[in-house]
């Protein structure tokens, strides 16, 4: 199964480091079981989005897995990938970029030729790989050019079509953009959390925002303990109390104030 992270920081660019260990209870750990790839999005001081990402595990990559690679930006998509559809290859990893926007996936939509006849040539011309996934975050920037930039309404047309006519396995997903982010999840089959933490944090770790889950994700952000962050995760990363899990059907945005704001949509009739 997949993993998903992303963080907003504000209006400040922090410092945020992904890295893959060795550790028993480690990202390394768990990439024997999610071995296809893993990337990172971020956005420079111009508000352009990046990703680095490669389509191989922590522990087939002892520079990646001693690298802490430390990237300055207000806004991070992170993933790790079990690979469904599509070989592995780097077009096929994410996070991937769509018309400036940073976009992850979490699941599988199986009906892939009726995701393809719904985005139409023109929502093809935006695919390089050979995912899904690519193609959800396709019909998501579709319909967000059809909503007039709207990124929210785009989400929510895409995530409502596809829950109603190609009865996914998961359509979880990050989106963003240099000053939001999006989250969703839906059904009940993948989880997903979300941490608005203070500055100065509340869990275990006040100096800095580090733990280990017991899936392995890893993360650390040096100035998590002097300005606020907002946090989204496939699972809870740290003890911080302040972990809430999404309903299903739930929609959220980070705003760059860092506000959070809700919305339960209509999946699948559910």
């Amino acid at each position: 199964m997949c993993r998903l992270f992303g963080m907003a920081a504000g209006p400040r660019p922090v410092t945020a480091t992904f890295w893959l260990l060795d550790a028993p209870d480690s990202l390394a750990h768990q990439s024997h079981e999610n071995p296809d790839g893993t990337g990172v999005g971020f956005f420079d001081p111009g508000g352009h989005p990046h990703v680095e990402k490669q389509p191989i595990a922590a522990f087939s990559d002892r520079r990646f897995a001693a690298e802490a690679r430390e990237i300055r930006s207000r806004t991070f998509v992170a993933h790790i990938r079990h690979a469904t559809t599509g070989g592995l290859s780097v077009a096929n990893t994410h996070p991937f970029i769509l018309d400036g926007r940073i976009f992850a996936h979490n699941g599988v939509i199986d009906d892939v030729a009726a995701l393809e006849r719904r985005l139409g040539p023109e929502g093809m011309a935006l695919v390089h790989g050979e995912t899904d996934s690519e193609r959800y975050g396709a019909l998501i920037t579709v319909e967000i050019a059809r909503a007039g930039g709207d990124v929210g309404a785009g989400l929510r047309r895409a995530a409502e079509w596809v829950g109603a006519h190609l009865s996914p396995r998961s359509i979880n997903c990050l989106l963003a953009d240099a000053d939001g982010l999006w989250a969703l999840r839906y059904p009940e089959t993948h989880s997903l959390y979300v941490l608005e933490r203070s500055a100065g944090g509340a869990g275990p770790a006040p100096a800095a925002l580090e733990a280990h889950s017991r899936h392995g994700t890893r993360v650390r952000s040096d100035h998590g303990c002097a300005h606020p962050l907002v946090i989204v995760a496939s699972e809870r990363l740290d003890d911080d109390p302040g972990w809430r899990e999404l309903a299903v059907g739930e929609l959220i945005r980070v705003g760059p104030d860092l506000s959070v704001h809700s919305e339960s949509l209509a999946l699948g009739g559910g």
